[in-house]
């Protein structure tokens, strides 16, 4: 069973091995979690677009539409920390209170999300799902997480298409979007179809998979071998990310 190649991108990361990637994603991201300043969460977003400069973006319009719609929950952040986070008070409107420390950890988690999820982009979109799950289990990953991911993967596009044929089969016969009971009514329905035709689809495919002799588990085989790029690769991000535990260290101590 194969998984079609899925790149945008076909920068210098494009040729380096998938499980130096993978390294370098797992570890960036945990320094870029643990920033506990502004200091540390912006070297680790600078270090973010240096990964993605590197992914060699074909759009690099779509590469930053994409990256602002994947951050769309941040939104949710700013609707709630700065004004549930107890602190200096900058501005109040009846019980709602905005405060100096709420709105400082609100910025400082978007840069972190910003940063990690740029750097997810860049190592994604230069590496195939196949890539990924043989990167992921040669390197010790549960066998049925790299399959869920895989399969996930390729059949959540499969998912949005069938919802979108319902929406529009619903429009046709005159739906319009409102707060009313027959409307929830007709999106819970929406829900529950979408529900049963997903099983149904993931019955079908499994019965596929057991006929062309799945046995449980999926077989991977990378092609290459670590190189000296690949090497440099991961040591030039191991002592970026050491910069900047450095700098976090250096501020925690100032604070």
């Amino acid at each position: 069973m194969g998984f079609g190649e899925t790149r945008t991108g076909n920068g210098f990361l494009a040729g380096i091995d998938p499980r130096i990637k993978l390294c370098v994603l797992v570890i960036w991201s945990f320094v870029l979690a643990l920033a506990t300043g502004f200091p540390g969460a912006f070297a680790g977003l600078a270090g973010s677009l240096a990964l993605a400069i590197l992914s060699g973006p074909e759009k690099p319009l779509a590469f930053a539409w994409r990256l602002l719609s994947i951050n769309l929950f941040l939104l949710f952040i700013w609707l709630v920390l700065p004004f549930s986070m107890p602190g200096e008070r900058i501005w109040s409107l009846g019980p709602l209170t905005l405060t100096r420390e709420g709105v400082l950890l609100s910025a400082r988690l978007s840069v972190q999300a910003v940063g990690i999820t740029m750097a997810a982009m860049a190592i994604t979109t230069t590496t195939s799902v196949f890539q990924l799950m043989a990167a992921a289990r040669s390197m010790g990953a549960p066998a049925k997480l790299t399959a869920m991911m895989g399969l996930m993967t390729r059949y959540v596009t499969v998912i949005k298409d069938e919802f979108d044929r319902l929406v529009w089969a619903m429009k046709i016969r005159g739906f319009k979007a409102s707060t009313s009971l027959h409307c929830l009514r007709s999106f819970a329905n929406l829900a529950g179809v979408l529900l049963v035709r997903g099983l149904d689809r993931g019955e079908r495919v499994y019965a596929a998979m057991l006929c062309r002799g799945y046995k449980g588990r999926f077989y991977f085989s990378l092609e290459r071998q670590v190189n000296r790029t690949d090497i440099i690769t991961l040591v030039a991000f191991l002592a970026m990310a050491t910069a900047v535990s450095i700098i976090n260290v250096i501020h925690r101590s100032h604070y």
